[in-house]
């Protein structure tokens, strides 16, 4: 049977953690490990996950000695430190969620044809608001520098990727913390740039939390589509795009060279080649928009 090493990076999680750990441990027909780093926290995080450790031996918590600095931290403090040559594929896992129990064994379906995988979620507030979050348009020859494939929580891939990652971020770790922010965008762009092949599933495999403390979150509202309006007009996204091509040794790349590094004519080129740097329209609309106007 195939082995699966889940990375869960967790922050102040008491209140849904228990319920995104009971969804992972119901997968059906898996073999698998998960791997918790708990940032410090000031609830009761880690007594929640102590309780799983002394009932599953499968449930693994990382010593830390000081906070990572946020979630994409989190995440690559984890993929260095975890082993993975035990393992078939990796998996990452939000501590909020609520994963469908078929959600892994579709996605090693699928990963018998590519080498990574994510899908398309279903986005739930508390008010009981649900919303089907797609993410499964047609890639787009350069939009791994401009986006991620969706929420990383969806992500699972070989254990190749896993290891080659692992080495690359090895060798930058110090600084790449500093300068890139989403370690899922980070690892679509690493995959596609290095030739590895990416399945985006448009069916919803897992429910996807959506509350205050959401980093980034569904851009399904109002308060959503201005907080990521803000991100672009204070250059956030277009650091982060030239970072990303900047560590995988892209600057040379026409998207690149001719369009984020090179002031307003390089937003000119980056508006005639639209269509390949985003994959849903409406995206492609307000990234265009944000061009013309020089708010990217």
């Amino acid at each position: 049977m195939n082995k699966i090493c889940v990375l869960l990076a967790a922050y102040n999680g008491e209140r849904y953690i228990n319920e995104q750990i009971k969804s992972i441990l119901s997968q059906k027909n898996i073999c698998l490990d998960v791997y918790i780093r708990l940032d410090p926290s000031t609830d009761d995080s880690e007594k929640s996950i102590q309780g799983f450790v002394s009932e599953f031996s499968n449930i693994k918590v990382l010593s830390v000695t000081e906070a990572s600095g946020g979630a994409g931290r989190n995440f690559f403090r984890l993929i260095i430190d975890v082993d993975f040559s035990e393992y078939d594929y990796v998996a990452f896992a939000d501590q909020d969620d609520i994963w469908s129990n078929s959600k892994l064994a579709k996605a090693i379906e699928m990963l018998q044809h590519y080498d990574c995988y994510s899908a398309n979620v279903t986005a739930f507030w508390e008010d009981g608001r649900e919303v089907l979050i797609d993410k499964a348009q047609a890639q787009r020859e350069w939009d791994f520098l401009f986006e991620a494939a969706g929420p990383g929580c969806t992500y699972v891939f070989k254990r190749e990727v896993a290891i080659q990652f692992k080495t690359w971020l090895l060798e930058r770790y110090e600084k790449i913390g500093e300068d890139i922010t989403l370690h899922d965008w980070l690892l679509y762009a690493f995959a596609r740039s290095h030739g590895y092949r990416w399945f985006i599933d448009p069916e919803a495999m897992m429910r996807y939390r959506q509350h205050a403390n959401n980093q980034v979150g569904t851009n399904n509202s109002f308060v959503a589509a201005k907080k990521r309006f803000l991100l672009i007009k204070n250059k956030w996204y277009r650091i982060q795009a030239t970072n990303i091509a900047e560590y995988l040794h892209l600057q040379n790349l026409p998207i690149v060279k001719y369009g984020l590094k090179n002031g307003y004519l390089g937003n000119l080129y980056l508006l005639l080649h639209v269509n390949k740097i985003r994959r849903r329209l409406r995206d492609r609309v307000a990234l265009s928009f944000a061009l013309i106007f020089n708010i990217f």
